[in-house]
C-alpha cells in the first residue's frame, strides 16, 4: 500500500522552503505541492525593486513547476485551487471537484493585498503587486505611461517608490501617516528616508487619504480628503497584507489575524499545519523572509518525526530603497522603552532601549547600516 503524500498548498517562498528542507531529512515520502498559479519558483521580495533593472517577469521565474518537481522529487499541481480542507477524511477538494488525500497538510497559503474601500469608477483600474502575474500586470499597465501614484508608505510603498523613480518614472506617495514607514520607524528617522526619497524626485502626499478614483479617458484622477485632485497615469496600491484564513476557518480550525498555530505550527488538527504571511504563531504575524526560513527548518523537522519547536532569533529587516539604506528591527510592540536618536548629515543611528539601557529595537539608516550585524547580537530574540 502507498503512503499518502505530505501536501502543501501554496508554492511561494514558505511552501517551497518546507518542501526542499524536508528532502534534506526524508528522500521516499510522497510530496505534492499545490499551487493556484504556475507554480514556479521565484523571489517575492525581488517585485519591488526590479524595475529599475529592466528584469522582465520571466528573468525573474528562477526555475518552472516542472522544473522544481524534477529538483525535488515531488508532484506540483499548476493552476489546481482548493476549495475545501476535510480534517476527518484527511482530504482536500479541488476546484475540479477531485479529492486527494494527504498524511500531512502544510497551509503555506500567503496573504493578499488589503485594498480599500475608495469611491469612483477608476477603482477597478487600482494595481497591487503580491505575485509574479501581478508584475507582469504592472510592467504592462507602465509601457508608455510616466506618472505612477503610490497609495501607501510602508514598507512596500517605500521600495516601488525608490524603484519606480530610479527607473525613470514621476511617482507620487500617498499615505495617512505623518512619515513614510510610520509603522516602523521613529520621527527623524522617518523625516530622513522622506528626503533621501524627495532627492531622487519621490512627491510625498503624508497625512492624506485618498476617497475617490476617476477615469479621466487614458489618466486617473485621484481626490483626497483635504480636496487635493491628483492625476496620474497608474495607481498602485501598496497598504498592506491580510493572511489568507478562509480556507483554514471554513475546515474548523481556529483563526485570529492569521491561521493559529502552536511553536510547532500546529493547528488545533495535529497533522494540519501553517506558516509563512497566513500563520500567525503564538499571536506574531511574521510576514518576512527570515521568520519563513526558520519556520520551514523548523517544520520540516516536525515532519520528519523529529517535533521541533520554533525559535526565532533577532531578524532585522532590510528595506530595499537604495536611495537611503535602512534596516529595520522593530522592537516589540508590549515592550516599554524609549528612542534614542543620533543624526548626521548622512546618517540616523536610532535605536529602542528599556528604561536599564537593554536594546530592544534599533533603526538604521545611511551610512550607519554597516553596524546592524553588531547590534542584533544585543538584541533579544524574538521568540526563544
Amino acid at each position: 500500500m502507498s503512503r499518502q503524500p505530505v501536501v502543501i498548498i501554496g508554492s511561494g517562498l514558505a511552501g517551497y522552503t518546507v518542501a526542499r528542507e524536508f528532502r534534506k531529512l526524508d528522500a521516499e515520502t510522497p510530496i505534492q505541492l499545490i499551487s493556484a498559479d504556475h507554480g514556479g519558483f521565484y523571489s517575492k521580495p525581488m517585485l519591488s525593486n526590479a524595475l529599475a533593472t529592466g528584469k522582465t517577469p520571466a528573468s525573474i521565474l528562477n526555475a518552472n513547476a516542472e522544473k522544481m518537481a524534477e529538483q525535488l522529487k515531488m508532484t506540483i499541481r499548476p493552476h489546481s485551487r482548493i476549495t475545501a480542507i476535510d480534517p476527518s477524511s484527511k482530504t482536500v477538494t479541488l476546484q475540479s471537484g477531485e479529492k486527494s488525500s494527504y498524511s500531512q497538510l502544510i497551509l503555506a497559503l500567503g496573504a493578499d493585498p488589503i485594498r480599500l474601500a475608495l469611491e469612483g469608477n477608476g477603482t477597478e483600474a487600482i494595481l497591487s503587486v503580491n505575485d509574479l502575474d501581478d508584475y507582469h500586470q504592472l510592467c504592462t499597465a507602465l509601457k508608455g505611461k510616466k506618472d505612477v501614484t503610490i497609495l501607501g508608505a510602508g514598507l512596500i510603498g517605500c521600495e516601488f517608490a525608490n524603484d519606480l523613480a530610479v527607473a525613470g518614472y514621476r511617482v507620487r506617495v500617498i499615505d495617512i501617516s505623518v512619515q513614510p514607514l510610520g509603522r516602523l520607524l521613529p520621527e527623524a528617522a522617518g523625516a530622513f528616508l522622506q528626503r533621501r526619497l524627495e532627492a531622487i524626485g519621490v512627491v510625498f502626499h503624508l497625512g492624506a487619504a485618498t476617497q475617490c478614483i476617476e477615469r479621466i479617458h487614458e489618466s486617473l484622477r485621484l481626490t483626497l480628503a483635504n480636496s487635493e485632485i491628483i492625476q496620474t497615469d497608474v495607481v498602485l496600491s501598496a497598504i498592506g497584507l491580510r493572511p489568507r484564513t478562509a480556507l483554514a476557518e471554513a475546515a474548523g480550525i481556529a483563526v485570529n489575524r492569521g491561521i493559529a498555530v502552536s511553536r510547532s505550527l500546529q493547528t488545533r488538527y495535529s497533522d494540519i499545519y501553517a506558516l509563512g504571511d497566513c500563520a500567525e504563531v503564538e499571536g506574531r504575524v511574521l510576514p518576512f523572509v527570515m521568520p519563513i526560513m526558520h519556520a520551514a527548518r523548523g517544520l520540516a523537522a516536525t515532519l520528519a518525526r523529529t517535533p521541533t519547536s520554533i525559535k526565532y532569533p533577532a531578524m532585522p529587516v532590510l528595506v530595499k530603497t537604495p536611495a537611503c539604506p535602512t534596516v529595520v528591527s522593530p522592537p516589540d510592540p508590549g515592550k516599554p522603552g524609549e528612542w534614542h536618536v543620533e543624526e548626521s548629515e548622512d546618517s540616523v543611528k536610532a535605536l529602542f532601549q528599556s528604561a536599564d539601557g537593554k536594546l530592544l529595537g534599533y533603526a538604521l539608516l545611511g551610512t550607519v547600516t554597516k553596524e546592524k550585524n553588531l547590534l542584533a547580537t544585543q538584541l533579544p530574540a524574538v521568540m526563544e
